[in-house]
């Protein structure tokens, strides 16, 4: 029997086990973490939501808050509450328990589909995918400072445009706060629209706030920091598949107060704008 693939785990801890009506329990995956990863939870909330919705609502935006640290070791149960069921929208809310206790909640909105009228910034000009090597290729001379982690199969492929990549670069060298990076689920997915908006959701949590780090130098993993999501907001602008490539496009317009604000444009490969997304970060340097 085949083992599965990174990619066939994501896939697992994406579907749900239906506990009561509008209750239901994700798993955690079989790694060493100290919290969950905030991706997973987000990612896990909207296949919540979504399994109370119909079918021809996809979902349009989410609105997030991270209320404390995930325990890797408990599985987690999502509370979803029917606010409204309109003629054109849908809203839910999700409250993610674990030990009793909220460790997040979201507010997610559905939409039939409309037509209207249509514009989109243009989307930056970088080498194709492609072109660039993959994060085992690229990290390869420095697995042993960073202990294999980045050389692991992983579900998302990720391939930075940035060279080298932050958690390498020099110390201290502060460059402009945006970063880019293609993206795609490492396999195909099944042709379910709310399994590829969830995966992508997954994803966007993983590389947010490097931007805010470039422009002082800093990377998790090399300098002593304390970095974990407070929100995170997303808008979805048309369909789209998170088994073909798509565009990250992130920038961080400021940082104060131990936070750090970044914000992200996801593209296709052929240039259509399909998601925003913006996250405020706790950033806190040497302690």
């Amino acid at each position: 029997m085949t083992s599965p693939t990174p990619l066939d785990r994501l896939v697992d801890l994406l579907d749900l086990e239906t506990i009561e009506v509008d209750i239901f329990r994700g798993k955690q995956p079989l790694e060493s973490l100290q919290r969950v990863f905030g991706g997973q939870v987000a990612g896990q909330a909207l296949v919540a939501a979504g399994r109370t919705v119909p079918s021809d609502r996809p979902v349009h935006s989410l609105h997030a808050y991270f209320l404390r640290p995930g325990d890797p070791d408990v599985p987690i149960v999502y509370e979803v509450d029917r606010i409204r069921d309109g003629r054109s929208f849908t809203t839910r809310r999700v409250v993610g328990v674990q030990h009793g206790k909220a460790i997040f909640n979201m507010s997610a909105s559905f939409q039939v589909v409309e037509e209207g009228i249509e514009h989109q910034s243009a989307a930056p000009v970088v080498p194709a995918p492609e072109t660039l090597p993959t994060m085992q290729e690229r990290m390869a001379d420095y697995s042993d400072a960073l202990n294999g982690w980045f050389l692991r199969p992983r579900p998302i492929d990720v391939r930075y445009v940035l060279d080298p990549p932050l958690v390498v670069r020099d110390r201290g060298i502060q460059v402009e706060a945006r970063s880019q990076v293609w993206m795609r689920a490492d396999g195909t997915l099944p042709d379910d629209p709310l399994l590829h908006v969830c995966a992508v959701t997954f994803a966007s949590d993983m590389t947010l706030l490097d931007s805010a780090l470039l422009a002082h130098g800093l990377a998790m993993g090399r300098d002593d920091i304390q970095l974990a999501s407070l929100d995170h907001a997303m808008w979805f602008h048309r369909p789209f598949r998170a088994d073909e490539w798509f565009l990250y496009d992130q920038d961080s317009p400021r940082t104060g107060g131990a936070r750090g604000l970044a914000r992200g444009e996801i593209y296709t490969h052929d240039g259509h704008l399909a998601v925003s997304v913006v996250q405020e970060g706790l950033i806190r340097v040497g302690r």
